[in-house]
């Protein structure tokens, strides 16, 4: 499982180090894909399999299935880490999530996902600020 807060610095090659603690984890591989809220998601190998499974079976007759499933699937990208656990990220993927030098690598249970630092902290006072109601709202969702 993925938990935490990590700062790291983009070096000049666009590569990203990833916390040692998880690196075991990508052995098998990884994928890094456009994510929601202007971030980068990373999957284990085993854990984008899961989530290309549930794209397939989204119906493409709807119209938000198709451009959710393009989103993930076409911006993705296969990545493995070299000897020292850093990841090569894609120019287009660092354009979309805008990435510059400070960046921070928080995990999501079943993912990481790459914020540039600055942007992270405007989500955190944001999302911090309504955390009442982002709370009430997971009622429905048995939490």
């Amino acid at each position: 499982m993925f938990i935490g807060e990590y700062k790291y610095n983009l070096d000049d090659k666009n590569r990203l180090a990833i916390p040692s603690k998880f690196r075991k984890l990508f052995a098998g591989g990884a994928v890094i894909t456009k994510g929601l809220d202007n971030c980068l998601f990373i999957y284990t190998a085993k854990e984008w399999d899961k989530l290309v499974d549930k794209l397939a079976n989204l119906p493409i007759s709807q119209a938000k299935s198709r451009a959710f499933s393009r989103m993930m699937l076409a911006g993705a990208m296969d990545v493995r880490l070299d000897g020292q656990g850093r990841m090569v990220l894609p120019d287009y993927l660092k354009d979309f999530a805008s990435l510059d030098k400070k960046i921070i690598v928080a995990g999501l249970y079943n993912r990481l996902e790459i914020w540039d630092e600055k942007l992270w902290a405007k989500y955190q006072r944001v999302s911090e600020k309504d955390s009442n109601q982002i709370a009430e709202g997971l009622v429905d969702l048995g939490i």
